[in-house]
C-alpha cells in the first residue's frame, strides 16, 4: 500500500496523549472530591457522610459474629513472653492464621496491638523468625512488629494477611507475579474490595482480643507497614474498637503515590477520588490517636506527599479538638519501619 499525503509529525503534547495515564491524570486533577474536608464543615455530620461513603466503596465486609473458637497449632515459651500460633475461622470459608504473644510481666490488664505485615514473606517476620536471608533483611528493617509490641508491654496479635505468607493462593493454576493481584481482581468481580476482606480479619482478630480477660479493651492498637499499613489505615477508619493507629510507609496523598507510581492493586479503592483523598480519611480515625511513620527516602510513598497529607490531617484533628493526637515520625532512610523513633510516640499517645 502506498501512503499518500505529507508527513506530519506529532507534537510533544500529542505524543504524551497517547499514554493512558494522560487521561487519568487530567481526570484526577478535575476530580471534585465532594466529601473532602473543609474547616467550615460540621465535623460530626461530615464524618458520618464520609464513613458511609467509604463503606459503600469498600463493599460488604464478610465476617462471623459471636465467640471466636481458636485452635492452638504451636506453642513457644521464652523468658519475656509466651507465643501461640493459632487458627480461627472468620466465615465458614475463611481460615485465619495468627501469632498471639503475651508478656511474662504480670499485669491484670495489658494493652494489645494487632500487627500486620505488608508484601513480605509472611507474619513470621512479625515474630522475628527468619528462615532465610530475605527474612533476616526484613527483620533488620524493624518489621518484627509483634516482638516490638510485646517488649513494650503489649499483647500482640500478628495476623497472616490474605494472599501473603501461608495464606498465599493455593488453588489457582496460573498466578500473577504479585501474590495479591488475583485475589484483588476476584473480589472486584464479586462486588467488593480485597481490602474489605482483610479488614474483616482485623475485626475478627479484635473479637478474639475482646474475649481475652487480660486484654484492656480500651487500649487496642493496630500497626502495619506498606500493605499492612494500608489495611491498618482503612480498618481504623471502619473499626472504632481500634483505639490507636500506627500507619507505616502507607499514608500519603493519592496524587503523589498510588496515582503516579506503580503499586500493587490492593492499594486502590474504586471511585475514591470522586469523593475524598487519603488525607481526608484521617477524619474517620479522629479523635483517636494516629501515628504516621514515613521514610525520608521512601521511593513509593514520597515524603513531600506524606507531609502534604499530614498537614491536612492536622487541620482535621484541630477541628476535632485534639491536634496533639496526630503525629508524624520521619526516619532518615527508605521504605521500612523506624522502631526506635516510633515507639516513644506510640506509647505516649496510647497511655496519655
Amino acid at each position: 500500500m502506498d501512503w499518500k499525503g505529507e508527513d506530519v509529525k506529532m507534537t510533544e503534547e500529542e505524543i504524551m496523549k497517547l499514554s493512558p495515564s494522560y487521561f487519568h491524570l487530567r481526570m484526577m486533577e478535575r476530580a471534585r472530591k465532594s466529601l473532602a474536608f473543609s474547616p467550615d464543615v460540621d465535623f460530626k455530620t461530615w464524618q458520618r457522610k464520609l464513613r458511609r461513603k467509604l463503606k459503600q466503596l469498600l463493599g460488604p465486609i464478610y465476617k462471623d459474629e459471636g465467640p471466636v473458637d481458636y485452635k492452638v497449632l504451636e506453642e513457644e515459651d521464652t523468658p519475656e513472653y509466651s507465643l501461640k500460633k493459632i487458627s480461627f475461622y472468620n466465615t465458614p470459608d475463611v481460615l485465619v492464621l495468627a501469632y498471639l504473644l503475651v508478656p511474662k510481666e504480670k499485669k491484670e490488664k495489658y494493652p494489645a496491638m494487632v500487627c500486620l505485615q505488608g508484601h513480605s514473606p509472611g507474619a513470621h517476620i512479625s515474630i522475628g523468625r527468619a528462615y532465610n536471608k530475605e527474612d533476616e533483611e526484613n527483620i533488620a528493617q524493624d518489621r518484627d512488629f509483634a516482638i516490638q509490641a510485646v517488649k513494650n508491654g503489649y499483647v500482640a496479635l500478628a495476623i497472616e494477611q490474605r494472599a501473603f505468607g501461608e495464606r498465599r493462593e493455593k488453588l489457582q493454576k496460573m498466578l500473577a507475579p504479585h501474590t495479591c493481584h488475583d485475589a484483588v481482581m476476584h473480589a472486584l468481580m464479586l462486588g467488593h474490595t480485597f481490602t474489605a476482606e482483610r479488614i474483616a480479619d482485623v475485626m475478627r482478630g479484635i473479637d478474639l482480643l475482646y474475649e481475652l480477660p487480660f486484654v484492656d479493651r480500651k487500649k487496642i492498637g493496630c500497626m502495619g507497614e506498606s500493605g499492612g499499613g494500608t489495611v491498618t489505615f482503612y480498618a481504623s477508619c471502619i473499626e472504632p474498637r481500634i483505639t490507636l493507629s500506627v500507619v507505616i510507609c502507607a499514608f500519603c496523598t493519592y496524587e503523589d503515590s498510588i496515582m503516579t507510581i506503580y503499586h500493587c492493586a490492593d492499594n486502590y479503592i474504586p471511585g475514591a477520588l470522586q469523593y475524598f483523598g487519603e488525607e481526608d480519611l484521617a477524619g474517620l480515625i479522629a479523635p483517636r490517636p494516629f501515628v504516621i511513620v514515613a521514610g525520608e527516602q521512601d521511593p513509593i510513598f514520597p515524603i513531600h506527599g506524606v507531609r502534604k497529607a499530614y498537614e491536612k490531617a492536622k487541620l482535621i484533628y484541630e477541628k476535632a479538638g485534639y491536634p496533639e493526637r496526630v503525629q508524624l515520625v520521619v526516619g532518615p532512610g527508605g521504605h521500612r519501619n523506624y522502631a526506635d523513633l516510633a515507639w516513644p510516640v506510640i506509647n505516649k499517645l496510647m497511655f496519655a
